[in-house]
């Protein structure tokens, strides 16, 4: 049988298609999802439970005209294939294929803002209200908000702003239950009391209806009915809070059930003023090992069918980053019970599921308020306690504020540590979460100490030393495994602003932060084979810079190259830059390695570094390029010749 969705080339096509028909589109559009992410790993359970939401949504609206607008925006697979990229979806989240998010480089037209992070959407979508307004433009703006993106902190401000200024707005609630983990907070126990009860706005409709057509006393009566039925619904569901804020809510309703959707939408979608509509769906919907287990099949690797069933793959032998600070972690907390952990609803991504099933009282899963995490830190550590607080480089970056205000600028001994995961560049996720900016956004800040480990060993150091500092420090590093044991990275003490000599060398010097020790040294010994000896150093530490080290090798070698992969704008290189020049010493000595000024695609993390010369190949071209430049009159080249 010829596949519908294969006829459906843009929303127009869509409409054309019979309601009765589309519940056979859902199944198609289900059985592409699985089939590209079990091939190219990606979000797949959150978009397995919007399909039939979509659907309704582009089946109502032109978006051509009207605007939609996602958050997160990792649930946007079906809004993809709807709008003229379901060739392209072969190539989801891969290589110079098109991207899991939102992204206005694909459509300009279909997705108004590229974006990948939880909270901004109602923000946007509110500004793309005010702005029509002013201009004069008629066109519905609606915004697809998760129960879990609706608790952030932004989502709340325009929450707000929005029942004040009364603009045309239909926010859609996707309550599933999750955000990727279970839902936590107060307002995930009101949404679990708001899926019992039915659509109230109907009731108070019929009534509205009856008694308009009964003679004299129509009015007085309705008005008292009106008051009746407004008390019923505050008795019945809590606070009524989206009301309270002014909002016209309507729900909950089956976000599966096609036909309710539409005729619950063409309803309501004409409605002046801020309207949201909850809708209830379940996460990995139509796949029965997603929606048991949501959460491991929120971002999903790679995996195989077998009818209909999923063959475990081989599963590797190898240790990420993430993990050895999970163990690590709760190693240090049996011995030490102030520490306590801190997570902005990822404690998979993190590493703290061990943590938080060993000391439940200890830890603390916010949700997703990366900026009231930090906060809470604060409150913390001046108790006593030692918070570790675990998020994202490209999320902590959302609480730059509150790590400046409500840490390093109390001047206390004010020791949160900060363990950055998904450092530098994360792979198919792309430029949403590439972590790329956080030496740049935090060594300014007066008193942070920030380290990268070049391995799982000395991550463990790393974190033992952070958790008995008394200053703010955060640690980096990157989302991959450890490097393998048998390259055996030489490994000394530990202590604060200190680096340490890898292997000696006088016809160059490789200063490496984090994850670029290990191919920086590989990249040294096929120097060394080939009879050019380069020194290696592991800087540890981008502040404070192992200044003294760092001088000796800029005046006993004809040039130093830093590596990074981070910016290398603000970054650990131009820390380096900056520091000699303090000092007076010949900065054009320095050469620096890293991720230029622009924003990196997506793609596997292996093949982005080599594409930036950031693996050991790389590295070794970058060296030899600049020890050719030195010329054959250079003194060193002279006595090798001799």
């Amino acid at each position: 049988m010829t596949r519908l969705l294969d006829k459906i080339n843009s929303p127009e096509d869509l409409k054309r298609l019979p309601i009765e028909e589309l519940p056979r589109v859902a199944e198609e559009i289900r059985e592409t999802i699985i089939e590209v992410v079990s091939k190219n790993p990606g979000h797949l359970s959150s978009n397995l439970g919007v399909v039939e939401l979509t659907l309704a949504l582009h089946y109502c609206f032109n978006f051509k005209v009207d605007r939609l607008t996602w958050d997160v925006g990792h649930q946007c697979y079906v809004h993809k294939l709807l709008t003229g990229r379901r060739e392209a979806f072969q190539k989801l989240r891969q290589y110079k294929g098109i991207s899991g998010f939102p992204d206005r480089k694909e459509s300009p037209i279909y997705d108004p803002f590229t974006c990948g992070h939880s909270g901004n959407a109602l923000s946007s979508s509110l500004g793309l209200a005010c702005g029509d307004t002013i201009q004069g433009k008629n066109r519905k703006i609606v915004v697809v908000v998760g129960d879990g993106g609706i608790v952030a902190g932004m989502s709340l401000e325009a929450l707000n702003h929005a029942g004040d200024l009364k603009k045309d707005i239909l926010v859609v609630l996707n309550d599933n239950k999750l955000a990727i983990s279970e839902t936590v907070g107060a307002f995930s126990k009101y949404f679990t009391q708001l899926r019992t009860f039915p659509l109230y706005n109907d009731l108070k409709k019929e009534v509205h209806h009856i008694l308009k057509i009964l003679p004299v006393l129509g009015r007085p009566v309705e008005n008292v009915l009106e008051h009746l039925v407004e008390a019923i619904k505050r008795g019945m569901t809590p606070g009524q809070i989206f009301t309270e804020l002014g909002f016209q809510y309507y729900g909950p309703v089956d976000g599966h059930n096609i036909s309710l959707l539409i005729s619950t939408i063409n309803r309501i979608k004409n409605l002046s003023g801020p309207v949201l509509l909850h809708a209830i769906t379940q996460k990995g919907k139509g796949f029965e090992p997603a929606s048991q287990n949501p959460t491991k099949f929120h971002s999903a690797g790679d995996f195989q069918l077998c009818n209909g069933k999923i063959v475990e793959a081989s599963k590797s032998s190898k240790t990420s980053y993430t993990k050895v600070f999970g163990q690590a972690l709760v190693e240090l907390a049996k011995t030490n019970p102030k520490i306590v952990a801190i997570t902005a609803a990822m404690p998979d991504g993190t590493g703290l599921t061990s943590f938080r099933e060993k000391f439940p009282d200890r830890y603390f899963d916010v949700g997703i308020c990366e900026q009231h995490a930090v906060g809470l830190s604060s409150g913390l550590v001046y108790t006593g306690m030692k918070p570790v607080v675990a998020i994202y480089s490209t999320f902590l970056q959302r609480a730059y504020d509150q790590v400046f205000h409500d840490i390093c600028l109390q001047e206390r001994d004010n020791a949160v540590v900060f363990c950055m995961d998904r450092a530098g560049l994360v792979g198919n996720d792309g430029p949403t979460h590439h972590g790329v900016f956080d030496i740049a956004y935090l060594r300014h800040l007066p008193g942070i100490i920030l380290m990268a480990p070049k391995d799982g060993r000395e991550l463990k150091q790393m974190l033992k030393l952070a958790v008995e500092c008394n200053r703010p420090v955060a640690i980096r590093y990157p989302k991959e495994d450890i490097p393998d044991e048998d390259i055996d990275l030489p490994s000394g003490p530990l202590s604060v602003g200190m680096a340490e000599v890898l292997k000696e060398g006088s016809e160059g010097a490789i200063i490496a932060y984090g994850a670029m020790v290990c191919p920086a040294y590989m990249a040294a010994e096929r120097l060394s084979a080939e009879g050019v000896e380069a020194a290696v150093i592991s800087a540890r530490f981008a502040k404070p810079l192992d200044k003294a080290l760092i001088l000796e090798l800029l005046r006993e070698h004809p040039f130093v190259l830093t590596v990074e992969d981070h910016t290398l704008a603000g970054g650990f290189g131009s820390s380096v830059l900056e520091m000699v020049c303090e000092e007076g010493e010949d900065a054009s000595k320095v050469r620096r390695m890293g991720i230029p000024d622009r924003f990196i695609e997506q793609g596997p993390r292996k093949v982005l570094l080599e594409g930036l010369g950031l693996d050991a190949d790389g590295i070794y071209k970058r060296f030899m390029q600049e020890w050719n430049r030195l010329g054959s009159y250079h003194p060193l080249k002279i006595a090798r010749r001799q």
